[in-house]
Formats: structure tokens, sequence, C-alpha cells
């Protein structure tokens, strides 16, 4: 009888053991009480991905770098052939060329016109290059701080409930409303770090490519100062 009870007792010890409840991330995203701030990210994360994707790959482009270009515009310059010189401009499709081009339109003219004008359209391409780059940086500020509010909120509404529970507040819930608040500034943390990272690498580029349009601008003008052969 006694080993019959231990049995008993056993069972309903067994029956009674709480199971663990595994976390899911994106249950928590979604929850009523985030998802107000999640969408915002999500559409946040995708605008600086389109953003830095588009832009990558135009730097990418603009990035190329084909030292037979500047030798043959300086073979036809010095052979007297600005036709063709202007013609190979015109067909590549490049910072550099469009920045040699306006400096083979002012021809003629003074060398300081001549890099006044190369310089204007350097500083141009560049600005095309960088569109969009300080959304990029923009969002990357914002995002987290929106995730601080979402957790703000939800500590205000999860001490507003434990204020008014009285008697029947329950720990758990209490709990579920903190950690389902939390998630907000870790999304918005990751958002931004995406962010972040996104905006230094197209700025790296970005300034690579600005020191190679001064090195091609400065090899031009010394080119005009060569003696014709």
């Amino acid at each position: 009888m006694l080993e019959f009870i231990l049995l008993q007792t056993d069972a309903v010890a067994e029956a009674v053991v709480p199971t663990e409840e595994k976390l899911s991330i994106l249950s928590l995203l979604f929850d009523k009480g985030s998802i107000w701030i999640t969408i915002p990210l999500l559409i946040m994360s995708a605008i600086i991905i389109f953003i830095f994707v588009d832009r990558y790959l135009t730097i990418q482009k603009a990035a190329k770098d084909d030292t037979n270009f500047m030798n043959s515009i300086r073979d036809n310059i010095h052979n007297n052939r600005l036709d063709a010189a202007v013609s190979l401009c015109k067909a590549t499709d490049t910072p550099i060329a469009r920045m040699i081009d306006k400096g083979l339109s002012r021809l003629g003219k003074p060398l300081t016109d001549i890099n006044e004008a190369i310089s204007n359209v350097g500083q141009l391409e560049v600005s095309r290059l960088e569109k969009g780059v300080s959304t990029i940086s923009t969002m990357a500020s914002i995002a987290p701080m929106l995730g601080f509010l979402g957790t703000v909120a939800g500590m205000i509404v999860a001490f507003h409930d434990m204020a008014t529970s009285g008697n029947n507040l329950e720990i758990a819930d209490l709990a579920s409303g903190i950690y389902t608040a939390l998630i907000t500034t870790a999304s918005g943390l990751v958002v931004g770090i995406l962010g972040y990272i996104c905006f230094n690498v197209l700025v790296s580029k970005i300034n690579n490519i600005v020191f190679l349009l001064e090195a091609r601008a400065t090899e031009f003008m010394d080119l005009l100062n060569e003696p014709i052969k």
C-alpha cells in the first residue's frame, strides 16, 4: 500500500512539472505590443539594404581605373587628334572620362580655367555617387532611438498593468511584457548597426574614388604641360 502511494505521488509530481517554454524572437517581434515598432524597423532595413546594393554596384563601376584610357588620351593629344580624344571620353561611361571630356572642351583657355572646370565635374560626379548615402546614415541614427522608444512605451504599459492589477498580479505576465518591450531595443540596435556598417563601407569606397579622380585630374593637367613631340 505504501509503495502504491509513493508511485502515485511520483506520478502527480511528474504531472505538475512545468514544461519549459522556448523563447520565440519572431513572435516577440510581431507581438501586439511591439509590432508598431517592428514594422518601421523592417521598412528601414529594406531601404538601407536597397540603397547599399544600388550605391555599391554604382561605385564599383565608377571605381574601374583603365590605365589604357589615359594613355590613349595622351597619344591623341600629342598627335593633335582632339576629336578622337573627345570621342573616346564620350564612349567611356566613367566619372574620369566625363571629367577629362570637360577638360578637353576647355582647351585653349587658361590652365586655371581648365583645372576649375575639371574640379567642378569631379565634385558633381562625387555628389552623384553619394546619392542616398546620407539616408543610410540618418536611418542608422534613428533606428536605435526608435527601438528605445518602443521599450520605454512597453515598460510604461507593463508598470501600469502592475499598478492596476492589485493582488492579481502575475509575475509571468509582467516578465512577458518587459522582454517584449526590450525586444524593440535589440531590433533597433541591429538595424542601427547594419546601417552604420553599410554607411562606412560606402563612404570608404567613395573616398577612394575621390583620390582616384584627383590623381587623374592632376595627370591630365600635367599632360597639358608636356611638350608636344
